[in-house]
């Protein structure tokens, strides 16, 4: 079962559980959610109402939890960690995930200085072993590790949830993206007719070849003249004896 089909099912079952419930019984929905080791995907679950009216309450800070999963990372965390409730072993390995994700959005060469600060890795080793066994095998990355350049190679990368202020560029992104198919559709028809008028004039072309091939084999046929036999030429000596002969 590929990543994505997991994501589903993990989604719609948290998307239930919170829809069920109200209250501080959504708050260890939230944990529980935010310490799934398969569940990297959280917009689902924001926009179920229930979850959204726990603003202003005494749970809003688990509201602010799950956003801070759906589009934080852990030295945002850690930042604000003041006035969002204290996460598990389990949640910060997920946010040190999710911010692996998040680097690798904008930059396909994380240097190893970079990924040990943002994930408070001591060494290059612990580094290591966290990307492949954390991340690589989890399947929401791929890439190789430069142990020479000190850096990993992103070739894939999950992707996070949107976050609200990346609405406007990517719809401007997809917009763009559909002119330029446009633009590309056009072309590719121009094209096509232009090679089919080809393929015509093509057509014409053998035809009038084959027209006038017919044309020259009928008139040589015509112009052929018949073969005439030639009288057999004979010697004056022969006619004399010839004549002799008779007399």
């Amino acid at each position: 079962m590929d990543i994505e089909q997991k994501q589903a099912e993990h989604i719609e079952y948290f998307v239930k559980q919170a829809s069920d419930n109200k209250g501080s019984a959504l708050s260890s929905i939230i944990v529980e959610a935010t310490s799934h080791p398969s569940l990297f995907a959280f917009s689902e679950i924001l926009s179920v109402p229930n979850v959204l009216e726990l603003a202003g309450t005494e749970n809003s800070a688990f509201l602010d939890l799950l956003r801070m999963f759906a589009h934080g990372t852990w030295s945002e965390y850690k930042s604000n960690a003041s006035r969002l409730p204290q996460i598990v072993p389990d949640q910060v390995l997920k946010l040190k995930q999710l911010t692996v994700l998040t680097l690798a959005e904008t930059d396909k060469v994380l240097p190893y200085d970079t990924l040990m600060q943002e994930l408070d890795v001591q060494n290059v080793r612990e580094l290591e072993d966290f990307l492949i066994n954390d991340c690589m095998y989890v399947g929401i990355v791929r890439g190789k590790l430069d142990q020479l350049r000190r850096c990993f190679e992103v070739q894939f990368a999950a992707g996070r949830d949107l976050r609200p202020a990346q609405l406007g560029s990517m719809i401007q992104t997809l917009a763009s993206w559909l002119l330029t198919s446009e633009d590309l559709l056009v072309s590719i028809q121009d094209k096509i007719k232009w090679a089919d008028s080809m393929s015509e004039i093509d057509k014409k072309h053998k035809k009038e070849v084959d027209e006038r091939v017919e044309e020259v084999k009928k008139t040589l046929s015509l112009k052929k003249l018949p073969i005439v036999s030639r009288p057999t030429l004979i010697s004056e000596g022969m006619r004399r004896s010839i004549l002799n002969m008779v007399e």
